[in-house]
């Protein structure tokens, strides 16, 4: 395990997966990130690449050939090099290797940063293409907070707010694949009040907003954190039926029921030129 450590917050992350562990307040020991308890989903925070979602029947082409992949990728079960360690910053990275190739033809590096000052944690993810050839990738966050945070308080005494007031529609999903119609969501409105019916469906998909920052807040104490994911073109909310809701920007989307199943043409697809990279950042700041 590796820390970062200050005055307000200790953060712990694993070398496997390059996954967050643990959010907690130096002073108070509120965890912030969920625990990862096995039995509803044993998971804190991966880390979502190649793919974001499900392809259709867990399988792909590229290049004419077919190629299989599990629910976002391979990168959250993978052990990624630590390249820099310090106090305040953490630096790790994963290339390709043999056992990616077979799933994902294409040669990359992947670094993830992780980054603390004051309460805030500022989370880069950089993607390099290694080839000759241009790349096509998606990448994206899945980190699970902590909710309700304290005890004696009910799920259903917080809620999420958008920075701005949106109009949204949901796109459903379906055995794990996106629906193309949308549902009406929110109209000219900034709260999600959460509960675990909101999520019977699987997670919500948001696309076309013009947030770009959402806060998780109690009703009658106040805001806990607010999370940054500026530039994301998706933004899936989610949660199981268990103490925790994840928000989770992403740089892709799983298939459309309606997809050809060629990832070149998958919706939210990114591509590299040989050479280049691609850099994004998510950050979560605590009141």
């Amino acid at each position: 395990m590796l820390n970062l450590i200050n005055d307000q917050l200790t953060v712990t992350v694993k070398e496997l997966g390059a996954e967050l562990a643990s959010i907690l307040d130096s002073k108070t020991l509120t965890e912030y990130l969920w625990n990862g308890e096995a039995s509803i989903w044993g998971r804190h925070a991966p880390i979502l690449f190649p793919i974001v979602g499900k392809v259709k029947d867990n399988t792909y082409q590229s290049g004419g050939k077919t190629y299989c992949l599990p629910q976002h990728g391979f990168a959250r079960d993978m052990d990624f090099e630590v390249v820099k360690e310090s106090k305040n910053k953490i630096v790790l990275c994963l290339v390709d290797n043999e056992k990616t190739l077979e799933k994902y033809p294409y040669k990359f590096g992947l670094e993830v940063t992780y980054e603390l000052e004051g309460r805030k944690l500022t989370v880069t993810y950089k993607v390099t293409n290694q080839q000759d050839s241009k790349i096509y990738f998606s990448i994206g966050a899945h980190p699970g907070f902590t909710c309700p945070v304290h005890e004696g308080e009910k799920y259903e005494d917080y809620y999420l707010e958008f920075s701005k007031p949106e109009t949204l529609g949901i796109s459903l999903l379906k055995d794990g694949l996106v629906s193309p119609e949308e549902t009406p969501f929110l109209k000219n409105e900034t709260k999600i009040p959460l509960s675990y019916e909101l999520f019977k469906n699987d997670a919500l998909v948001f696309k076309k907003y013009q947030s770009d920052y959402i806060s998780l807040k109690h009703k009658d104490k106040g805001e806990v954190f607010k999370f940054y994911f500026a530039g994301y073109p998706f933004l899936g909310i989610w949660s199981k039926p268990g103490p925790f809701v994840c928000i989770e920007p992403w740089y892709g989307v799983a298939d459309f029921t309606n997809h050809n199943g060629v990832l070149e043409d998958k919706v939210g697809i990114q591509s590299l030129e040989v050479g280049a990279s691609f850099q994004c950042v998510w950050a979560v700041e605590f009141a």
